[in-house]
């Protein structure tokens, strides 16, 4: 038995917590606790195994008084008064009971808050001189509607928890104070330690019941969340995935309320709540889920913790399953179309037959379109035309100068800086898997050791493999079937073949002189005086201006180089109304053309160049679009034999087609009227001006045959007639391509008469009446025929 102090015979009268009189001694036994807090009127068990705290339960003996106070540090094995709270319970022994171990386990109820007054010096039991806390009675109406918000708030608590059987709301109703009922419900929430202290240092019943009020709140939210998440996991019980994420989204809101919320685990969740409203495929979800787990196992600070969220965002960012409805009223198509381009009327009803198909056959396949022709005559701004028609997304990428695979399909993880290619870019930016994709200058692609893009492009643009493309940063198929591809080129010289057998193609050669007046009536001039801050009321571009613009200073087969000219007369005539050089109405009429543009950049010279003997005109095929070439041919005598010389950088094609000229003409001498001697000794001399500008192609054949037959009769080709044709050595004219950029470069150059191949007669369908009609077409099967066009009588 533990030493007692003689003063512990001293009683002293206090008030229960149910308000009956007790005999308590006025020095009791010390009973420190580590992390538990005994409240009044509370019964609760306690396991005690140190032996300071044996001797105190063994000093109270049955039945009992001790002072239970809880340590401020929990690791403290021998706690010394001054480290134990200021306020503690005194406490009733009602049982104890040995355990298998030393220690016992002790049933008590607490009686009264004390404070730990003067320690006695006994040992190994401190004995204390317990000070009871009074506590005041309710006075007003107001704590007496607290005290009722408290058990509602409570018996609230009681029918959304399961775990708390429905006759608790009895009892609540029935606790007499409202200090007991605040330490009833203190003792069994979910408190923090230091909260608890607080709680058992107040000793105005009011404040204490306001604070339980607060916890009560949080464990009403708490529940309610419980509940709503069971049902919904319920209902989800035949989804394990549903279901997983209904319970880590309970498991949040929890920790969330506690307080115990961890930064990375955050993150985590977050991505999580996103994966949820993605709606990803079954592959792209199960490796979603794969670096999810990932991710959380990652320590907070580690280096490829940043690594997996960027994927991470990125597979959810991507539009797997967002698409737009298209529209396909063709009328409003139509309209649209007409509203933004002037003429191109095949490539308009191309697409109007498109959404025709789309709108009888949904799922059908979307086709390819590659747009062909010379700079400025809109095809980018057509994609854009056709995304609006169809009120779909539109995105663009740009394959000028690209010479890396990876561009394309993407760097792979292992890699720094890794991330997708420029497809699955622009489908995020977009924010829909079935825009109109603009594929920009498609014939300007290169290859290094990097890899070839046109052949990563083949997968992306065939229509049999793009519903899985692989991109080697998301490593999982996306699906490319609903995407509508249209691509640009200036030429198709370079494009691969593979490539461009995947595509349908549909040329833009450009546009005729009318056409283009209209497209500066009816875009290009509200365009500029918009941007130079004029009015149309103010400034007015008369029709006889804008043919001096298109005729004499724009020569091009698009528009882009007529905005620059029509941008330097709205400059010039701001410049003058700002200076006040102008009255209120400004016309821009030839002459001010002339004077704002100075002298014509471009003049027909075809007459002059040709009014020599050896000289013929030729139309050809640019990336620029159709043009004329002259061909001229000079006879050098002298030397052994007759000799062919080539200069003006022609290709191999040209050289053998020169080469198959002038075999023909030695075989047909005679039948041209050639003297003999022109074919004596000699070298012929062929040459085509421009000798910057590579030249290649069969199509010059006849220029070329009429260039040398006029060199060696001294006989001059006629100087408005231009010829376009392959020959064969058996005198054939064959058909050749291009035929409307030619027929069209011949009217901007003033031609009259164009020679070409009968067996191109179908292409002239493509070419407008206006055109058609301000020149002469002859068509030529052999090339006697077409001597006797290009040639004058001998």
């Amino acid at each position: 038995m533990a030493e007692q102090p003689d003063e512990s015979a001293e009683t002293r009268a206090i008030r229960g917590p149910t308000g009956e009189q007790l005999e308590i001694p006025t020095l009791l036994p010390v009973l420190p606790l580590r992390d538990a807090v005994v409240y009044p009127g509370v019964t609760v068990p306690l396991s005690v195994g140190r032996a300071r705290s044996l001797g105190a339960l063994e000093a109270a003996g049955e039945h009992g008084y001790l002072l239970a106070a809880t340590q401020r540090e929990a690791s403290i094995e021998e706690p010394e008064p001054h480290d134990l709270h200021r306020v503690g319970c005194i406490v009733r022994v009602m049982r104890t009971i040995s355990s298998r171990r030393e220690g016992k386990q002790a049933l008590v109820v607490g009686v009264a808050r004390a404070e730990l007054g003067e320690a006695s010096g006994l040992h190994p039991v401190h004995y204390t001189r317990a000070i009871p806390l009074p506590e005041p009675s309710l006075t007003s109406p107001e704590d007496e509607a607290t005290w009722q918000r408290v058990v509602e708030k409570a018996q609230q608590v009681i029918d959304l928890r399961d775990d708390m059987p429905p006759e608790w709301k009895a009892f609540l109703s029935g606790i007499p104070t409202p200090g007991m009922l605040a330490d009833l419900i203190a003792s069994n929430l979910a408190i923090p330690p230091e909260e608890r202290i607080l709680l058992l240092e107040e000793t105005d019943p009011v404040v204490r019941l306001l604070r339980v009020e607060e916890h009560l709140e949080r464990e009403v939210t708490i529940a309610e969340t419980q509940r709503t998440l069971r049902d919904e996991s319920q209902a989800d019980e035949g989804d394990p995935r549903q279901r997983e994420r209904m319970l880590r989204r309970r498991m949040r809101e929890i920790q969330d309320e506690l307080g115990e919320a961890d930064a990375g685990q955050r993150e985590v969740d977050e991505l999580r709540d996103q994966l949820q409203m993605a709606d990803l495929p079954e592959e792209a979800l199960a490796q979603v889920e794969r670096e999810l787990k990932r991710l959380s196992a990652l320590p907070q600070h580690a280096p490829d913790r940043h690594l997996v969220r960027t994927y991470l965002e990125w597979m959810l960012d991507l539009p797997w399953s967002v698409e737009t409805e298209d529209v396909l009223d063709l009328s409003h198509a139509r309209g649209v179309l007409d509203a933004d381009h002037h003429g191109l009327d095949k490539v308009k009803q191309r697409i109007l037959e498109f959404l025709a198909v789309r709108k009888l056959a949904p799922e059908a396949k979307a086709p390819i379109l590659c747009f062909v022709g010379p700079p400025g005559v809109g095809k980018t701004s057509l994609g854009r035309s056709i995304a609006r028609a169809m009120d779909r997304k539109f995105a663009r990428a740009s394959l000028g100068g690209v010479r890396d695979e990876a561009e394309i399909r993407g760097h792979r993880r292992t890699y720094v800086g890794a991330m997708p290619g420029r497809i699955l870019q622009s489908l995020k930016r977009a924010g829909s898997r079935n825009p109109i994709f603009l594929l920009d200058e498609i014939d300007k692609l290169g290859s290094d050791f990097r890899g070839d893009p046109s052949s990563a492009l083949l997968e992306v643009l065939d229509p049999e493999q793009n519903h899985s493309f692989s991109d080697h940063y998301i490593e999982v198929p996306f699906d490319l079937s609903r995407v509508l591809f249209v691509a640009t080129a200036n030429t198709l010289s370079t494009i691969p073949a593979a490539l461009l057998d995947r595509m349908e193609v549909i040329e833009l050669p450009g546009y005729t002189e009318n056409e283009k007046q209209t497209i500066a009536r009816e875009h290009l001039v509200p365009k500029q005086l918009e941007a130079h801050g004029l009015s149309p009321e103010r400034v007015q571009v008369t029709d006889a201006a804008l043919q001096k613009v298109v005729l004499e200073y724009t020569r091009e087969a698009g528009v882009r180089n007529l905005e620059r000219q029509l941008a330097s007369l709205m400059r010039k005539t701001a410049t003058r109304i700002a200076e006040g050089d102008a009255e209120a109405h400004f016309e821009i009429d030839p002459d001010f053309v002339a004077e704002a543009l100075g002298a014509p950049p471009h003049l027909s010279e075809t007459a002059e160049r040709a009014g020599h003997a050896g000289v013929a005109v030729g139309l050809g095929i640019t990336a620029h679009g159709g043009d004329i070439l002259f061909v001229e041919a000079t006879r050098i005598p002298g030397g052994k034999g007759i000799r062919l010389r080539l200069t003006g950088q022609m290709g191999d094609v040209m050289r053998e087609s020169a080469e198959a000229a002038l075999s023909w003409v030695r075989a047909h001498a005679p039948a041209l009227g050639l003297p003999e001697e022109a074919l004596d000794a000699c070298e012929i001399h062929l040459h085509i001006p421009s000798g910057a500008v590579p030249k290649d192609g069969p199509s010059a054949g006849i220029a070329l045959v009429t260039a040398i037959v006029s060199a060696l009769s001294e006989r001059r080709a006629r100087g408005t007639v231009a010829m376009t044709g392959e020959i064969s050595l058996r005198g054939r004219v064959l058909p050749v391509g291009g035929i409307k950029g030619k027929v069209f470069a011949a009217a901007r150059a003033g031609i009259e008469t164009v020679v070409m191949p009968r067996r191109n007669e179908k292409d002239l369908t493509e070419i407008p009446d206006d055109i058609r009609n301000s020149l002469q077409l002859q068509l030529v099967d052999t090339i006697d025929e077409a001597l006797t066009h290009t040639l004058p009588a001998p």
